[in-house]
């Protein structure tokens, strides 16, 4: 058995139908997009079994992507969540048949609550096709099933058609990448746009030597800060400079060492530091990279310590350079 072949056949039957499918988008597809955008309340989607399914997630493509919808399920409908309907909102159908029982029960119901229909089936002389203002075609050839019978291209018809609807909304609506973040601030994209320095910083706790500590104190509060690095203040806890594990093992190489030295002695002569907690944390990642460095302590105008950025902390947050 040639199951390569067989996948490649029922990638080509259901390529084919959308194609079919493209090719007869007309008027109708623009009257659907101008009743949702016409849509005061919420786009409800609502579908049985596969259609269901297919509703459910083109109800999360729609609410993701700036048209606010869900997903209602024709049995809990029947019995009391038509509450959730309310005028002014769309309601959009599927089942391929037209006659999903469930759903034909409901058709009467949501026709009193004067709110438009938008139905998608193969067969437009349908229950459903006769109910809806506005019917798309998801007729198919054939199903890939080998037995015409699991709905198969035409669940991958009616899914691409949800996303045609979703994306040419958003072209229309002038949907941009930061509206998208805004609906997902839990994404990588999410936290790249609006994820900042301060959102992350370290602000407690922080690792903190004066300029007369030896290097055996800034070991010590090295160790307890856990950060590889210890900021050195003067007298008025202004900020000076940082000393790093890096800048201790050079240290050690050099003659004459000694722990009693003082920590500043040894310290970087012109650290990276930054005012601006407000810096996206992607950007501030891309200062960390280019410097090649470890931590980022984030420095008043007054020249006290707000706190520090670790790249460890950029990292476990999911944050990426822009």
């Amino acid at each position: 058995m040639d199951l390569i072949n067989i996948a490649q056949n029922t990638l080509h039957i259901e390529a084919d139908a959308l194609k079919t499918a493209a090719s007869r988008l007309d008027q109708n597809f623009l009257d659907a997009i101008d009743t949702i955008l016409d849509t005061q309340g919420k786009l409800i989607i609502t579908g049985v079994g596969k259609s269901g399914l297919v509703g459910a997630k083109m109800a999360a493509t729609f609410a993701s992507t700036g048209t606010s919808s869900f997903f209602l399920h024709p049995t809990e409908a029947l019995h009391g969540d038509l509450g959730m309907l309310s005028k002014g909102d769309t309601l959009l159908a599927i089942s391929s048949s037209g006659e999903s029982e469930e759903l034909t029960k409901i058709l009467p119901h949501i026709k009193r609550f004067d709110i438009p229909l938008i139905g998608l089936t193969s067969n437009p002389l349908s229950s459903l096709g006769q109910y809806s203002d506005v019917v798309l075609d998801i007729s198919v050839e054939k199903e890939a099933c080998p037995l015409g019978i699991a709905p198969t291209t035409s669940t991958t018809l009616t899914m691409a058609l949800g996303d045609a609807l979703a994306v040419a909304l958003m072209e229309y609506k002038g949907f941009k990448e930061q509206d998208f973040a805004s609906f997902h601030p839990g994404g990588s994209l999410g936290k790249k746009l609006f994820v900042k320095i301060k959102d992350l910083m370290r602000s407690s706790d922080l690792p903190i030597i004066g300029k007369e500590a030896t290097l055996k104190d800034a070991v010590v509060t090295m160790s307890e800060g856990k950060l590889g690095t210890v900021l050195i203040v003067d007298e008025n806890n202004t900020f000076l400079t940082i000393l790093s594990d890096g800048d201790l093992r050079r240290a050690l190489m050099q003659e004459n060492f000694s722990m009693e030295h003082l920590a500043i002695d040894y310290a970087s002569k012109n650290p990276k530091r930054y005012h601006n907690t407000d810096l996206l944390a992607s950007e501030a990642l891309e200062i960390i990279e280019h410097d090649r460095i470890q931590l980022l302590p984030l420095i008043s105008e007054t020249g006290k310590i707000l706190g520090v950025l670790h790249i460890h902390d950029l990292i476990n947050a999911g944050i990426k350079a822009k």
